[in-house]
């Protein structure tokens, strides 16, 4: 191996160096070592070497991630000159003796990067660069300290770091550099982040805090409010001094109140540019690794892929020359905008995809996208992946195609006698690697599906982004679709080719497997082509629109938890179904032939148009509402209103058609389901559906079982756990309530939740004047329907109709409910006024949710809109909670040595598969992360409760 090292090319030390009359021009860039650890550590799954076991998967990724660092910088016109990269130690600093709180609920590293921690230092030695640190000081304030003495000197810095507390150093000889998302980062950028320039971003820490590290700040005032005060007034100091002409009332008393806090805070987030230098700037000069010594290391560490690429010098950076290899090229489509398919590349040899996976490493970033021969990521077979590495270099690597039949000569590909493409494991094998890089960012669209594809032949892409769930989270509720087509022609004027083009339609639509290689490689690399011009177009748009933080955190670490899921299945009994769909069938035909008695004649209970004949026009049971074509409307609330009036048929109907939908969406169509070879149902769940956040379930849909029903109820009997296993249901108690009640600061409500009384009867008493002790269950009930449809916008008709009570009483019941609880109402009109001025609410974690029908012209949109303000930050929230605790659930189960895993989403439940000897730790760990996952983003002022419980089958666990 340390031959294999010998031949590093160009070597750093040799790099020219601009000169100054004062001598050589220091470039000096930093690394944030710590930074660079927790990504690596994240971004890859576990990793342990083999001789030992010892967990070594974060310093792989650090040593990729120096490597292509390393390589980038040699290519560059403006090379650094001196490097270092800076690591935090592990004892206290002094920030903690001027706040004993500081960082305080920062958790324990993970146990597994703990022994991780001195490897990534000796790595970053065997590779020829320094390593700093120092006792009571952070890694940032060392980096501060040599970039103000650079800066100083005359010299270039360059920080590579996300971390936006190193902002504050920005200027114009000082940057920053996010790798993760190529991004360089200068004055300007800091001003789109901070609203402030650099210089004065510590005042706006200072105002705004930072809940990640215990920084308390100004209570209540964020990023946009502070820039506001601090561009208004020029400063922190003149703002405290002069706090009293502030006009606003809540924020004049807040900055007096908490101008010690404020100044503490400063004191805090400011780094210390006079921190002691463990080293002098003249030994952080670049030089080579020595060769024995990075061999031995990488040796020990069992990194032989990565010792093969170091040695080839292909890093990220260094693409190996390949032979040209034959192209496929196909007649298109006539093109589109700036998009020409005509110029991908179909890959059908090694060489030619060696050449693209090394373009895709020199460019540090690759969109894909898999073709497969089927809809259901579990099942499918892959036909192919294509790549884009620039706007317009795209290509596809065909794997899985194959002759319609046998002697079809019309589908010998480009008149070949033979099919030419690369064996699948081989093309798996080298893309392996590279979608498993951290140091290279991928990029799918609705990548769930393409991760599910590539999980089962062994591939764990990572890290990726996601331009479907970009555009969601910019602009969802704007458009009815945020798929690849739609979003391509709406922001790149450009119209893909579509997927009937190339397979046809109707019965003779073939598999894509049989397209022939020229159609499939233009409609496949563009899919990745668009993909990439999509991710440049969009991406930047997140911090700019101060989104980044929903995207990254609810978001984009969302797809490879519910891949977890939806590959995990969830078992069901094929008897008991099908004998439930027989007594389903049964019951039906009893219901069929008293609907028949009660019309007095037969008629088909499946047809509204004869329902609505038999209803109004031969029982007379009133005149009827007529739909947009005419028809006699007979849908459920129609059925309902009449059923309410005491007439028996139409409750007969109403019963008859629920059996039906069970019977057709459920127990004949989850027998349908079961994968034959898993044994189980895999339901897909879709994040860019609602526009709360709210995920949706179909294929089949397992969301909407009815629970109220003692049908539903059998129904979820008959999800069942693998024998010695039990299925656990931990389900969020009242979570919405719970957050009405501290979204619109509800005193009697959020009292109620901190002492754990019943809500509803302390509703019902607060209303009606009843006692809670012996309170009758009809009054009780009433309070219930109020509390849960006033976060919907019930109005008194709506009402009438739960409670089977008057309008009039209704509209009583309503108009005290807002007399006891003012706050509910100041709460609704606040978000009606929010949508109207606005058209877009925001949920307390930031989601923004647009309502474009407040800007209808008609009545009935706006009153759409002002219901759908009301509730959309309150279910918003609720989403944005589940899937915060989706998204720390599996790695919080392996924490705790538990192989139990979680299986379905039901909006404000999780379902668990567990050996019965877990059920009682998975429980625990199921309530501690639900129940915090709003934090440390949001302090709620009502505590969230989580139930749960463990049976053989679904319906029991609930």
């Amino acid at each position: 191996m340390t031959d294999t090292l010998d031949a590093i090319p160009e070597t750093l030390a040799e790099i020219p160096r601009e000169t100054t009359q004062d001598g050589p021009k220091v470039r000096l860039y930093l690394v944030d070592g710590s930074g660079f650890i927790f990504r690596a550590f994240h971004a890859l799954p576990p990793l342990t070497r083999k001789s030992d076991g010892l967990p070594v998967g974060a310093v792989s990724g650090f040593c990729s991630m120096l490597w292509k660092l390393l390589v980038e910088m040699r290519s560059q016109a403006d090379a650094p000159t001196h490097l270092a990269v800076v690591f935090d130690h592990s004892e206290d600093t002094f920030r903690n003796k001027l706040y004993d709180k500081y960082k305080a609920h920062r958790p324990p590293p993970p146990e597994d990067l703990v022994p991780q921690f001195p490897l990534v230092r000796e790595a970053t030695r065997a590779f020829g660069v320094p390593c700093l640190e120092l006792p009571g000081y952070e890694a940032d304030d060392l980096i501060a300290a040599y970039a103000c003495k650079v800066r100083d000197l005359g010299g270039e810095v360059m920080i590579v770091s996300s971390d936006k507390d190193l902002m504050q150093l920005v200027g114009p000889q000082v940057f920053m550099l996010d790798t993760m998302k190529n991004l360089k980062i200068g004055i300007e950028q800091v001003i789109e982040k901070f609203g402030v320039p650099p210089e004065k971003v510590v005042d706006v820490q200072a105002l705004c805090g930072d809940s990640v590290d215990n920084v308390p700040g100004a209570p209540g005032i964020g990023i946009k409010t502070a820039s506001q005060l601090i561009n208004e007034f020029g400063d922190l100091d003149t703002l405290l001094s002069r706090a009293s002409e502030i006009k606003q009332p809540k924020r004049r008393e807040t900055l007096i109140e908490y101008a010690d806090q404020i100044r503490l805070s400063r004191e805090l987030v400011k780094l210390d540019c006079d921190t002691p230098l463990p080293s002098p700037i003249d030994e952080l000069a670049v030089d080579d690794p020595d060769p024995a010594v990075l061999a031995e290391f990488l040796e020990r560490m069992e990194f032989r892929t990565l010792a093969r690429r170091i040695g080839d010098g292909k890093a990220g950076g260094q693409p190996a020359v390949a032979t040209p290899a034959p192209e496929v090229r196909a007649k298109a489509p006539p093109q589109h905008g700036a998009v020409d398919v005509n110029a991908y590349q179909c890959v059908r040899d090694v060489e030619t995809l060696d050449a693209w996976i090394a373009r895709a490493r020199a460019a540090g970033i690759v969109a894909f996208d898999t073709e497969t021969d089927a809809l259901s990521a579990t099942s499918a077979n892959l036909c192919g992946v294509s790549l884009a590495v620039a706007p317009g270099e795209a290509c596809y690597i065909p794997v899985g195609h194959e002759h319609e039949h046998e002697g079809d000569g019309g589908l010998n590909f480009d008149g070949k006698e033979e099919l030419v493409q690369i064996p699948c494991e081989q093309v798996i094998a080298r893309l392996k690697p590279l979608l498993e890089d951290p140091s290279v960012l991928k990029v799918a669209q609705n990548g769930k599906y393409d991760l599910a594809v590539l999980s089962r032949y062994g591939i764990d892409v990572g890290p990726i982004e996601d331009t479907m769930l970009i555009s969601f989270t910019l602009e969802g509720g704007l458009h009815k679709s945020h798929g690849m087509d739609e979003l391509s022609k709406l922001w790149l004027g450009h119209e893909p080719i579509s997927f009937k083009t190339v397979a046809g339609t109707g019965k003779s639509q073939k598999s894509f497997k049989h397209v022939e290689l020229g159609a499939a490689t233009c409609y496949a690399a563009e899919d990745a082509d668009v993909t990439l011009r999509l991710y440049e177009h969009l991406r930047p748009r997140l911090a700019h629109e101060g989104l980044l933080t929903v995207y990254e955190t609810v978001e984009r670490p969302m797809p490879k938890v519910l891949v977890e899921m939806e590959l995990a299945g969830v078992k069901v009994d094929p008897e008991r179904l099908r004998q439930l769909s027989n007594d389903f069938s049964v019951r039906m035909g009893e219901l069929e032939t008293e609907a028949h008695r009660l019309a007095g004649r037969p008629f088909n209970l499946g047809s509204p148009k004869q329902i609505g004949e038999v209803l109004f026009k031969e029982m007379g049971l009133g005149s009827g509402k007529f739909t947009a074509t005419g028809q006699l409307s007979t849908d459920a609330s129609m059925l309902e209103d009449l059923a309410a009036q005491g007439h028996e048929l139409p409750r007969v109907l109403l019963d008859w058609r629920q059996l039906s939908k069970l019977k057709g969406t459920y127990t004949d169509n989850l027998v349908a389901a079961i994968d034959p070879k898993t044994g189980r149902v895999h339901t897909s769940y879709s994040l860019a559906a609602a526009t709360t956040g709210r995920l949706a379930s179909s294929d089949p849909n397992l969301q909407n079982i009815p629970i109220r029903t003692e049908e539903g109820r059998k129904i979820r009997r008959c999800f069942i756990a693998e024998p010695g296993n039990v299925l656990i249901s931990a389900d969020y108690s009242q979570i919405e309530l719970r957050l009405l009640a501290h979204i619109g600061d509800i005193p009697q409500l959020k009292r109620a939740f901190k002492e754990g009384l019943d809500i509803h009867a302390m509703t019902a008493s607060e209303m009606f004047g009843v006692p809670v002790e012996g309170m009758p269950a009809e009054t009780r009930r009433r309070a219930k329907a109020i509390n849960f449809g006033i976060v919907y916008g019930i109005s008194a008709f709506g009402l009438s109709n739960q409670l089977g009570i008057s309008r009039e009483e209704a509209g009583a019941y309503i108009k005290t409910y807002f007399e006891r609880f003012p706050g509910i109402r100041t709460y609704m009109d606040r978000m009606q006024q929010q949508v109207r001025s606005q058209a877009f609410v925001t949920t307390i974690f930031g989601r923004k949710v647009h309502i474009p029908a407040a800007r209808g012209k008609s009545q009935a949109e706006r009153g759409f809109a002002d219901r759908a303000a009301i509730n959309a930050p309150i279910q918003g929230a609720a989403a944005d909670v589940i899937r915060r605790a989706m998204i720390r659930m599996p790695d919080a189960l392996r924490e705790a040595g538990l192989t139990a895993k979680m299986l379905l989403q039901v909006h404000d439940e999780l379902v668990f598969e567990a050996p019965e000897a877990e059920a009682d730790r998975v429980i625990a760990v199921a309530r501690e992360i639900m129940e915090s996952a709003h934090e440390p983003a949001v302090s709620l002022s009502v505590p969230l409760v989580v139930e749960a419980r463990a049976a053989a089958n679904w319906d029991d666990a609930h």
